[in-house]
């Protein structure tokens, strides 16, 4: 089992900065993709971004390309999301998420940390 604990949300301003970041613990096997998701009040979860093992390929939705980076530390067992130019659409429950590489869906899953942009 895969435990991931995110931190990092809290209250931030229309055009300001956050980084959310997610620990891993647990049975982590190398080759994983991590990532988030989101889900803003009355609309379905969306993807937001993940990364492959080697950091080496990232993957971003439409509406967060341009000012969302999502990097992660393997030696750590971290993954993070800078978050820039926030806008008030962006305010959401943040979902860290975590596969092993082989997997087409996410099967691991925080308990999420909230982002609330204020416009």
């Amino acid at each position: 089992q895969v435990q991931l604990v995110e931190s990092g949300g809290g209250l931030v301003q229309a055009g300001g900065s956050l980084r959310v970041s997610c620990a891993a613990s647990g049975r982590i096997l190398s080759g994983n993709v991590m990532g988030w998701f989101r889900q803003a009040p009355g609309k379905e979860r969306e993807f937001v971004a993940d990364i492959d093992w080697t950091g080496g390929r990232t993957q971003y939705a439409d509406s967060v390309k341009g000012r969302f980076t999502i990097s992660r530390d393997n030696a750590k067992n971290l993954v993070y999301l800078q978050m820039n130019s926030l806008k008030p659409e962006d305010t959401a429950v943040y979902y860290c998420v975590l596969k092993e590489g082989w997997r087409t869906n996410y099967n691991y899953w925080g308990q999420g940390t909230q982002v609330t942009v204020s416009s």
